[in-house]
């Protein structure tokens, strides 16, 4: 199986799940997700695969974030389209890793959730 890897090369977490499926031996595609931010449709889309809250997309611990008082926004209440409008905006915002694969997609990395899903 060969998964697409959306990352940001910087982000510590990103690098030790890079580093986790290189070990593992699973086969992906990398996309930086500064260089190559995913569209409003794609987040829509992963979503509805992820079977998580739309809030799971935002990187809550980012600069943007908090700068842009997302989490109002959201307490407020955005629809899921707004947000994926919003995140496909700036790749910084959107939570990473993030796997994408046929049947599924994982955001943020859990080595648990990565084995089950992956191996």
């Amino acid at each position: 199986m060969s998964v697409l890897f959306v990352e940001y090369p910087k982000c510590s977490t990103c690098k030790k799940a890079k580093a986790w499926l290189d070990a593992k031996g699973v086969e992906y595609t990398d996309r930086h997700i500064v260089e190559e931010n995913p569209t409003a449709a794609e987040l829509a889309e992963w979503h509805a695969r992820s079977g998580l809250a739309v809030r799971r997309f935002f990187n809550t611990s980012g600069m943007k974030y908090r700068e842009q008082n997302i989490k109002a926004k959201l307490d407020a209440g955005m629809t899921p389209e707004e947000c994926f409008d919003l995140l496909a905006t700036d790749g910084m915002l959107v939570k990473r890793p993030i796997i994408v694969a046929d049947e599924f997609v994982l955001v943020g990395f859990r080595e648990a959730e990565w084995a089950a899903a992956l191996l």
